[in-house]
């Protein structure tokens, strides 16, 4: 055999060895998940109480949300206590965005930037207001088009204080009523990605990744946090920023925030582009210096956040893994050597044993068992879309999502299937 054959050989495997990486950390979270759920459905990582409650500020940047920000400014205030502010940044809004949220109750800002644009300015303009009065002990970060469960601010007020680390609230999104099948295939796996793979690494004591709502910081932190950029995935990147820094973000799932996914197609496609590329462009641009720099400064929980990063939206998972056993197969054909192979095979059961489990214990009241096995029909629709990113046609600035007018789903805590 020749030295080629053999470097192929070798390449493959290391290959498919890569490729197992982000299944082994994702079938970690969901037996661990599973098993927790089952000890203790409503387990929560409540602190221990205080005798005083720390004053807290919420911060709800909103661009264009008129329609919608009453109900999102309704589940906040009730949960403030005197001195607690929710201020309502309304960023390049052309509608009457300001005056619906004053006159709900919040106090409002306005900012006007046409070139400065996204979330993460606005969440900085927000902060800087904080900071030229008497600041809080700790910031919220609420999106516009979210409802807050009750209780979930003081929850995550305490344990931020508590910790002295960001801490993330469960965040769910629903799927609009008599949504299609796409749909709510979708709200599975949000269900796999933001409740059961955070609450694996929490009964571990690992962190998870930030959300982009239903977040609270200790002042100092997110004072001093790298906010203003326009990032299309600005809350995942500024969770992996405090992580090197040292505060890497705490899951809590006692703390509910709910929001839907568009019933309009236009606006379903836009949010879900930004949300994938904008999770592949960090994964590629920031894993494999995140694990070195765990692996060097000997960080246990760095590194557990940089895996976690490795592991792709579910689709983009299955579609690379299905390709690699494909082209591994025909590697076995031609040369003989069938490890690269049945390595891929093994990571494709471990991804199936990973979704059945995420799907008995946390979903089976969003799809059936049936619709489930729709589950690559609906994969493969997702190839345009990774294409386009393969063409460097990927979305690399923020747009905001088109949504719907009138009421969004209540929050709920999510059913116990145990």
């Amino acid at each position: 055999m020749s030295a080629l054959w053999v470097f192929l050989n070798l390449l493959c495997l290391l290959v498919s060895g890569l490729l197992c990486i982000p299944v082994v950390v994702l079938v970690l979270q969901v037996v661990t998940a599973s098993f927790a759920r089952r000890r203790s459905p409503q387990a929560a990582m409540l602190p221990s109480p205080t005798p005083t409650a720390p004053r807290f500020a919420v911060i709800m940047p909103a661009h264009n949300e008129a329609q919608g920000i009453t109900q999102a400014i309704q589940t906040v205030l009730p949960q403030c206590q005197p001195g607690d502010r929710l201020i309502v940044v309304a960023d390049n809004c052309s509608d009457d965005t300001a005056a619906v949220a004053l006159a709900a109750g919040a106090e409002v800002i306005e900012r006007f930037d046409t070139h400065l644009r996204g979330k993460g300015y606005a969440l900085d303009f927000g902060v800087r207001h904080l900071a030229a009065s008497k600041p809080p002990e700790v910031a919220v970060i609420v999106d516009a088009d979210c409802l807050v469960a009750p209780g979930a601010l003081a929850t995550l007020v305490l344990s931020s204080v508590a910790h002295q680390r960001p801490v993330q609230a469960l965040y769910l999104m629903h799927s609009p009523p008599d949504a299609g099948l796409k749909t709510r295939i979708a709200e599975f796996a949000w269900v796999v990605k933001n409740h059961v793979r955070p609450l694996g690494y929490v009964r571990w004591g690992w962190p998870c990744q930030l959300m982009g709502t239903g977040m609270a910081f200790p002042w100092e932190l997110i004072r001093q946090a790298p906010l203003a950029t326009g990032h299309i995935v600005e809350d995942m990147q500024l969770g992996l920023d405090l992580a090197a820094a040292g505060s890497p973000p705490l899951f809590c799932e006692a703390a509910l925030v709910s929001s839907h996914f568009p019933s309009q197609a236009e606006g379903t496609q836009s949010q879900r582009t930004r949300w994938e590329h904008g999770h592949l462009s960090v994964i590629a641009a920031h894993a494999p210096r995140l694990i070195w720099q765990a692996l060097t400064r000997r960080q246990g929980v760095l590194l557990a956040m940089a895996l976690d990063l490795c592991v792709p939206p579910l689709a983009s998972l299955v579609l690379m893994l299905l390709g690699w056993f494909v082209l591994s197969g025909l590697w076995w054909w031609l040369a003989g050597w069938g490890s690269p192979a049945a390595l891929a095979g093994v990571a494709l059961a471990g991804l199936s044993l990973a979704v059945g489990l995420s799907w008995y214990g946390f979903a089976r009241h969003v799809v059936s068992g049936r619709e489930l096995l729709s589950v690559p029909a609906y994969v493969l629709g997702k190839i345009p879309l990774y294409m386009r990113l393969l063409l460097k046609k990927g979305q690399a600035e923020w747009v905001r999502t088109k949504r719907d007018p009138g009421p969004v789903q209540p929050p709920s805590p999510p059913p116990d299937q145990n």
